[in-house]
């Protein structure tokens, strides 16, 4: 959650999208009609943005944690780093170094699947203060 985004920014901006369709439907013109286009493709927009964001972000983890893998895993496991789904190493970033061989050995063995079992699983939690 961001608050910016998600109480002020996208609220209006779905918000001025119903005002301009209510327009466009209570008064039918070219400019009421434009309104409400730009108004649907400004909150498209923040939408798109925001997703944007948590991408690159995602990517960001994915290559961090990888870097953090190769320096911590045994020499057996360093050739299935790549067998990591993205969804695993970004909940993977809360494991403290201590516990992370243990739980990267469990998931590429199978018997942890989801990201919530991952969390789950995780005794001494890292902080991620920098999620956006």
């Amino acid at each position: 959650m961001h608050p910016l985004f998600h109480y002020i920014i996208f609220p209006i901006l779905a918000i001025n999208s119903l005002v301009a369709l209510w327009t466009a439907i209570k008064h039918p013109s070219g400019g009421t009609i434009w309104a409400f286009i730009v108004a649907l493709t400004l909150a498209a927009l923040s939408v798109l943005v925001r997703l944007y964001a948590l991408r690159v972000q995602d990517r960001l983890i994915r290559l961090e944690e990888q870097v953090r893998l190769r320096r911590l895993l045994p020499d057996e496991l360093q050739s299935r780093i790549g067998d990591f789904r993205t969804s695993q190493l970004v909940a993977m970033r809360f494991c403290h170094d201590d516990e992370l061989c243990e739980l990267a050995r469990a998931i590429l063995d199978g018997e942890v699947k989801t990201t919530d079992e991952i969390k789950r699983r995780i005794r001494t939690w890292r902080a991620d203060w920098l999620r956006v």
